[in-house]
């Protein structure tokens, strides 16, 4: 009788000591432990759910390490460690503890294995670190992750935290995950009010998992319900995309808007048809580039500072232009056209021979990266959302030019009765070259901007001069609302017809509504009285 006391006490001790020889303190991580080591993958999501549950200060270290393949079992003494490894033997530590646990071979340990369904769950269960973060974006990032993939165990880690939750993204964010989960609920009024739940939100997962249960769910009125808000979201979804078709032909009317400022002046009030315009801008571009190569390590200080060298440089190739072949030429526009398409071609084979005939990098700085995600159906680029309020500022910057300085009245008095003004002291030839500069600069600093949004080589100008003078011409000649007007209704006309005509097609059909329009008013939206009209 003794000796089987004795026996079964014996048992006990070694029982206990197997089941507890990892020293994390928590029996629910030492269990957890247990059951990675084996080889039946199917329980271990509950063992890593139950190690992110627990109360252990090195939870997640735990975890990460277990992802990694860091984190494994020293057969001798059944020590959890985490290893590293240095030629063909590995280097242990404690994984609690962190105690030298010397240098092993491989066959020494026992790893945790995972397979790619695990390590899914890693990352999930990993982001959940970031809750406590005091970062709210580094918050809401945490519960999005979580969302792929909602479990029971998450969804109890988000109740215990959603009360505590101050910002309103992130609770909202947190509630549609808890949603989510309750999707999978065997109580079918459950699940019915999961989905009227989240019928007011909007992206691809959700609505992915709605039509899924409409589509396979076992209660009609689950079913039904779940129909109603795939169809809702679809008609918000379309809503959004307008709004994102709208953004892009609103920038790409900027775009042109830049672009045509400039021809606005050169062509519109001095009836100067100048086929070298869009080397202007590419001037402008390639300085844009050589401030770059100046200030490699300041991108932001080296746009800046671009902008004003951009309108020096054309600026002066604009007076330079005009001293020395347009002013011979004034009142002959098509010889002016041949004699500028001319210096066009001059300029791009300069730059071709002095800088490069490929494209050369311009470097967006750190403000014009990334975008706003207003969900998952609109999101709204820096760079663009930039363009746009750089047009601005340019358009009103040229406005005050004209009509609130000796220069602009000087331009208008030219223009409108060129002996009048000279006969009241006016030196028309200065103001002649004034003011193609002042149409060069701008274009050059079109081409600061143009340098954010596209290649920056020696053709680059070629891409926007017949979309330049389309766009003096639609909104009326010498007139600056008309061009921003006229940009931007070309802008989006564009972007309006792209998604059922294709971007060919969608150019040929506005060009055949501007020569349509034109026939109707051959002096655009808003006609302006200038040399060109008078002639």
């Amino acid at each position: 009788m003794f000796s089987r006391l004795l026996l079964a006490i014996s048992l006990g001790l070694l029982t206990s000591a197997a089941t507890a020889a990892f020293d994390t303190g928590d029996a629910k991580v030492d269990s957890a432990i247990e059951v990675l080591m084996g080889r039946d993958f199917a329980p271990k999501r509950a063992a890593l759910e139950d190690i992110a549950k627990s109360s252990l200060d090195q939870r997640y270290q735990l975890l990460e390490w277990v992802l990694t393949g860091e984190l494994r079992v020293l057969k001798k003494g059944k020590r959890l460690a985490r290893v590293k490894k240095e030629g063909k033997k590995f280097v242990a530590v404690g994984a609690i503890g962190a105690e030298p646990l010397g240098t092993h071979s491989r066959r020494k340990f026992k790893k945790l294995a995972i397979n790619n369904e695990l390590r899914r769950i890693l990352g999930i269960l990993l982001s959940t670190r970031d809750l406590n973060s005091e970062d709210s974006e580094r918050r809401l990032a945490a519960v999005q992750t979580m969302s792929s993939n909602p479990s029971p165990a998450l969804v109890a880690v988000i109740e215990t935290k959603i009360q505590s939750e101050p910002d309103p993204r992130v609770k909202a964010a947190m509630e549609l995950l808890i949603a989510l989960a309750q999707l999978k609920s065997d109580d079918a009024s459950v699940r019915l009010a999961s989905v009227e739940a989240m019928k007011d939100t909007l992206s691809n997962g959700t609505r992915g998992m709605l039509m899924a249960v409409a589509e396979s769910d076992p209660d009609d009125a689950v079913k039904r319900a779940a129909f109603n808000a795939v169809r809702a979201m679809d008609g918000r979804i379309q809503w959004y995309r307008f709004a994102e078709t709208l953004f892009f032909g609103i920038s790409l009317g900027s775009v042109l808007a830049l672009a045509a400022f400039g021809l606005a002046i050169t062509f519109g009030v001095m009836g100067v048809i100048n086929m070298a315009h869009g080397e202007f801008i590419m001037l402008g571009a390639y300085t844009a580039y050589f401030m770059q190569l100046l200030l490699p390590n300041f991108t932001a200080t080296a746009l800046l500072l671009a902008i004003p060298m951009a309108f020096l440089v054309s600026g002066a190739a604009g007076v330079l232009l005009e001293r020395s072949v347009i002013r011979f030429l004034y009142g002959r526009p098509l010889e002016t056209l041949l004699a500028t398409f001319g210096i066009s071609l001059i300029l791009q084979q300069a730059v071709r021979t002095l800088v490069s005939s490929q494209n050369v990098p311009v470097s967006n700085p750190e403000f014009m990266s990334g975008f706003i995600a207003v969900n998952d159906f609109l999101s709204l680029t820096y760079n663009r959302l930039f363009i746009v309020l750089f047009t601005i500022l340019v358009f009103v910057g040229l406005y005050l030019i004209m009509k609130r300085t000796r220069l602009g009245l000087e331009v208008r008095a030219v223009s409108q009765n060129r002996s009048m003004a000279v006969a009241m002291g006016i030196k028309a030839d200065r103001v002649d070259a004034l003011t193609f500069g002042l149409g060069a600069g701008v274009a050059g600093i079109a081409g600061v901007a143009l340098s954010q949004l596209t290649n920056v080589g020696p053709n680059l100008g070629q891409s926007y001069i017949v979309d330049s003078f389309l766009v003096v011409v639609f909104g009326g000649v010498g007139n600056l609302w008309g061009t921003l007007v006229g940009a931007m209704g070309l802008g989006l006309a564009n972007k309006v017809m792209e998604p059922w005509a294709g971007a060919v097609m969608a150019k040929i059909l506005v060009l055949v509504l501007v020569i349509m329009f034109i026939q109707k008013r051959p002096r655009g939206l808003f006609p302006q009285k200038g040399r060109a009209a008078e002639g």
